[in-house]
């Protein structure tokens, strides 16, 4: 046993500092990003923030607002072939989404989500990136599977995760994913953290993720933690190539859930609530480690992306970055202990 003594750091914990700036305006900003993936050698310009793979996130009609700004959406790993055909008839951007799978083919050879997975890049093959999503990316087999779809889809930009060290950040890298997605336990809806006592403060295994990733010419994707749209910007100026929300998006029209009393559903992919619509896994393996929540009914979600973007904008325009991928040269960070001030914070309409 051993207690690493350097202090890890959360979004709270952190501010960026100002900084003189010719920028005289957010349309300055380029939230544009060209990518060239190491392992697939793709060329990808977008605006780098995704939709998560939730229920009630990763969902069709997200990905059809979210196109309007040139940012991407992973799609559910449960959704069928038939539902992907019903949406690319009606104005989906093939290139502004991800398929996803699970890992469920280690131990059942017909697992529905690989199958399908492999079914719509069959149908489709505009689909350029796939995701491969657990909630523990560090055991052997992971990194095996990971081989394999690289073996099988050579051509593809593959999204792995999700770990918190750099040394698993390499060893997917070297091993065939494109981008690795950084995050065990600081989403919205996620307990892995009281469940397992297992994780790494988000903003410092951004830093640390960050630059092991650039070492091998890879890329990282901040999962989870981010609240506000100042969570997004110190992503980015902590180093992150990529950043993925998932709370921040719920609760809207596109979520199509059903509302209720005024409230919509959210949950984690890991509760009760995400087996009982699922299914239970292949291993056996029972473990809650997601809420299931209610949330206010939020209408349309394109006030809400506004919001994500001005903000980050803004962030850039503080701290002289003309381009999103100058924000982590260009952010100077100064921990802090209480960066809000919320003595009317329960007045707010």
């Amino acid at each position: 046993m051993r207690i690493k003594e350097d202090i890890k750091l959360n979004f709270d914990d952190v501010l960026m500092e100002p900084k003189r700036s010719t920028l005289s305006s957010r349309r300055d900003v380029d939230m544009t990003r060209k990518f060239t993936f190491r392992n697939s050698g793709k060329v990808m310009n977008f605006t780098p923030i995704f939709a998560s793979n939730m229920d009630g996130v990763g969902t069709f009609s997200m990905a059809k607002v979210l196109q309007k700004h040139q940012m991407m959406t992973v799609i559910t790993k449960s959704t069928t072939l038939e539902q992907w055909r019903e949406a690319v008839g009606t104005g989906l951007r093939l290139q502004s989404v991800s398929v996803c799978t699970g890992t469920n083919k280690i131990w059942d050879p017909e697992a529905a989500d690989y199958k399908n997975m492999q079914d719509v890049l069959k149908s489709f093959p505009d689909v350029k990136m796939i995701t491969v999503d657990v909630a523990n990316a560090y055991h052997q087999n992971f990194v095996d599977f990971i081989k394999q779809v690289r073996d099988e889809y050579p051509e593809k930009v593959i999204v792995a995760g999700n770990v918190v060290t750099p040394e698993m950040v390499e060893e997917l890298i070297i091993n065939g994913a494109d981008m690795v997605k950084i995050g065990i336990g600081p989403g919205s809806v996620c307990t892995t953290r009281t469940m397992t006592g297992i994780g790494v403060p988000q903003f410092s295994a951004i830093l640390e993720c960050a630059d092991a990733a650039n070492g091998v010419d890879g890329h990282i994707m901040a999962d989870g933690g981010c609240v506000w749209p100042g969570d997004i910007a110190k992503a980015f100026g902590g180093g992150a190539h990529a950043v993925m929300i998932g709370g921040m998006l719920a609760g809207h029209d596109e979520s199509e859930q059903p509302v209720e009393d005024g409230k919509i559903e959210f949950y984690g992919m890991s509760s009760d609530r995400a087996r009982e619509k699922h299914g239970k896994r292949k291993d056996g393996y029972r473990g809650n480690e997601g809420r299931w929540i209610s949330l206010p009914y939020r209408g349309p979600v394109e006030p809400t992306v506004e919001d994500i973007l001005g903000g980050v904008r803004s962030a850039a325009t503080y701290i002289g970055a003309r381009r999103l991928k100058d924000m982590p040269k260009c952010a100077t960070f100064v921990r802090v202990e209480n960066n809000i001030n919320k003595v009317y914070e329960r007045f707010t309409k």
